[in-house]
């Protein structure tokens, strides 16, 4: 059978239906369709599907959000062009196949062995020789020998001026025809199961049910009619997030333009979820505990479900998709940033939210999420950022770009450092700000730190303030010296104290030049004083809250720059001992004895000036620590009516099939024309044919001949 492009000619007076049916038969629009569905399915690869909108316009901005929307393209698989390509691409190759389904067949039953003689001295497979027995002898020992070889094989006798001669038709490898209907018939079954257990219902019931997306809020009891999908929906996929202790029988089919509910006819009840992670953090298993309730007959059947290990019931699987947070209970301890307000705790649940206020400040606070389990890698903790020279090992840098399975240089060091918590504080206006704190402090370049993670963004990495711990492993020590810093009788205090101690009595005017010095520092640090900053471009400068950054630019603006140096020196002095003067103050009224002057005490006051400075520029008012929490899990599984799975297994078997066929399976033709030559001797032609002109195939011939026609190779 000689393959062509041409679709399916039609006998039809009606030259425009002839003409429709062979371009939709025709390879060449299989082979188009197939292109067009690649090309969909990669973007449906690379541009991440059903996400929501805000990750979109973060990724590529409202314009081309649009454009890629109203294509459909965040929802190809379910895109009504992409429902379509499918349709026509199983119609086109059912058409291909009616086509050829005549011909194949007829080739599978025929032997050929009309063939005439000349017509074996074409073939490129081609022999002759003089057998020493009868045309008709020859012929059944010819046949005998194919038989017990494989070959299917026919014998004809016809009648010559020479006498009568035989045709011994032979033929092998059929198969080969029958798998091109089989890989074709699997492409039509997996897209008529793809389209099946794809939105194709979903989609009709909208269309012709009155079956419209949901985009409000409330409870799921309460959504109407015209927005939920009947039991019997003969195919869907959706979510079903279930709480520890709780049980749900709706499950959420997602839109474009909002959600579908489907009600199942049993409900799910979660009684333990199961999760165990690898070292590194990640989750080695998840796996969840169930009781499926039946609405129809009260029965309770017990499960387990985990990856790859789905329950089913009444034809509908259960997948393990994720885990969730089930709506845990978290404590936080609230600490002031700035002003000199007293620590409160705020109680909530992850999901809801908490009103705060501060005079005329209203502020939300969202409790988005909670980690129990964070694994760090502290490899190079504490390591400097620069390369010496005298430490380049040629080898080692060169195996750090080489993808060997064994790394020396990339090791890690995983250390799970405890619980953290995400919120966001939204104001007024619905601006939001998310917050990540960490529960316990961390070690980090020889200290022990609390992090204070903050972003504006979802599209931006979070940035984190490092706090580091007082004598007592907390915060608080920080935030006491952060609200001293606050009140301008306590920094008067400090000063007076700072002055006192660093002048020789009797000297009153050095100790007013000090004080005044100190005040000074001390005001632009905590930016009490504002520094005129003239800016030197269009840009204007950001602005200065305080902190060193304060100090650098009042520097900048009033010292020449030859003495500048020597004068950072000796206000950097004054401002390191004025705030050690103030945290032992914090101290004093918070009822604790003063920090000895001792190495630890030096090296706590050089992180924590870096760290107050820093403070100026975090985003909120208050923080809040995890204090105490009760973990609640949820389960988030995977519901899915898929009647077209098997039919797309038995299109997957029918293409395993159908491509080997024609792969590994060659199709051998042969024929051998005996004419009589008289004294009891005949004259054999033999010739071979095969779809694939192959090493393999000359060798088979060779062997034939030499068994067939007794001929030496």
């Amino acid at each position: 059978m000689t393959a062509t492009t041409q679709g399916l000619q039609l006998r039809t007076g009606s030259r425009i239906l002839g003409n429709l049916v062979e371009l939709l038969s025709s390879m060449r629009f299989a082979i188009s369709l197939l292109t067009v569905i690649c090309i969909a399915s990669v973007i449906g690869t690379v541009v991440k599907q059903r996400e929501p909108l805000n990750n979109y316009i973060n990724q590529f901005g409202p314009f081309w959000t649009d454009v890629f929307g109203s294509a459909s393209l965040f929802t190809v698989y379910s895109a009504w062009w992409f429902l379509l390509i499918l349709a026509f691409l199983v119609l086109s190759t059912s058409l291909c196949i009616i086509r050829n389904t005549p011909k194949i067949l007829s080739d599978y039953k025929v032997f050929k062995e009309n063939i005439r003689e000349q017509s074996l001295k074409s073939f490129p497979n081609r022999a002759e020789n003089t057998l020493a027995e009868l045309p008709e002898a020859a012929a059944h020992r010819i046949g005998q020998t194919l038989l017990s070889s494989g070959w299917k094989v026919k014998l004809q006798s016809r009648s010559t001026p020479q006498g009568q001669g035989w045709m011994v038709a032979a033929k092998k490898g059929v198969a080969n025809k029958i798998g091109y209907l089989a890989a074709h018939s699997a492409i039509v079954l997996v897209c008529i199961g793809g389209l099946l257990d794809g939105d194709l219902m979903v989609r009709a019931q909208m269309w012709f049910n009155g079956k419209t997306s949901y985009n409000g809020g409330g409870l799921i009891a309460d959504v109407p009619a015209q927005h939920r999908l009947s039991p019997q929906n003969p195919t869907f996929r959706g979510n079903l997030l279930v709480t520890e202790g709780t049980s749900s029988g709706t499950a959420i089919l997602t839109q474009s333009d909002g959600v579908l509910l489907q009600d199942l006819p049993f409900s799910v009840e979660l009684k333990k979820f199961i999760v165990e992670y690898y070292d590194t953090g990640m989750p080695r298993l998840f796996a969840s505990e169930i009781v499926i309730h039946d609405h129809e007959t009260g029965e309770k059947k017990a499960a387990r479900v985990e990856v790859n290990h789905p329950a089913n019931h009444r034809g509908i699987n259960i997948y393990q998709s994720s885990f969730d947070d089930g709506g845990s209970k978290v404590k936080l301890q609230a600490f002031p940033m700035g002003e000199a307000v007293a620590p409160f705790e705020v109680s909530g649940v992850i999901g809801g939210t908490s009103a705060l206020s501060n005079g005329s400040n209203k502020l939300t606070l969202e409790y988005t999420g909670l980690r129990v389990i964070n694994v760090e890698n502290f490899a190079n903790a504490g390591g400097g950022a620069g390369a010496d020279v005298r430490k380049v090992d040629l080898r080692t840098s060169i195996e750090s770009r080489l993808g060997a399975g064994h790394k020396t240089v990339t090791e890690k060091t995983l250390r799970n450092v405890g619980p953290s918590i995400t919120y966001k504080l939204r104001d007024a206006a619905g601006q939001a700000v998310e917050f990540h704190n960490y529960m316990l402090p961390l070690d980090l370049d020889g200290a022990r730190m609390i992090l204070l993670g903050t972003r504006e963004s979802p599209a931006e990495p979070m940035r984190y303030l490092r706090i580091p711990v007082d004598d007592q492993d907390g915060i608080d020590g920080f935030v006491r010296l952060r609200s001293a810093l606050a009140d301008p009788a306590m920094r008067d205090e400090a000063v007076r104290r700072y002055a006192a101690g660093a002048v020789e009595p009797g000297k009153p005017e050095l100790t007013q030049a000090l004080v005044a010095s100190a005040q000074r520092a001390l005001g632009l640090f905590a930016g009490v004083e504002k520094v005129d900053v003239k800016a030197g471009g269009a840009s204007p400068e950001p602005e200065i809250k305080g902190g060193l950054q304060s100090v650098s630019a009042f520097l900048e603006a009033n010292v020449p720059e030859a003495e500048r140096e020597r004068a950072s020196d000796v206000l950097v002095r004054i401002l390191n001992g004025t705030l050690f003067e103030l945290l032992q103050i914090s101290r004093e009224r918070a009822g604790q004895k003063p920090l000895e002057r001792d190495d630890a005490a030096q090296q706590f006051m050089s992180r924590v000036v870096l760290s107050l400075s820093d403070s100026f520029y975090y985003p909120a008012p208050v923080t809040f620590q995890l204090k105490d929490f009760q973990h609640v899990q949820a389960s988030v599984f995977q519901v899915a009516r898929a009647p077209g799975q098997t039919i797309v297994y038995l299109g997957c078997l029918f293409l395993i099939l159908g491509v080997f066929a024609m792969l590994y399976v060659r199709e051998r033709r042969m024929w051998v024309w005996l004419s009589p030559q008289g004294d009891g001797a005949s004259l054999a032609s033999m010739a071979l044919s095969s779809n694939r002109k192959t090493m393999e195939s000359d060798r088979e011939f060779e062997l034939l001949k030499t068994q067939l026609l007794k001929a030496q190779a």
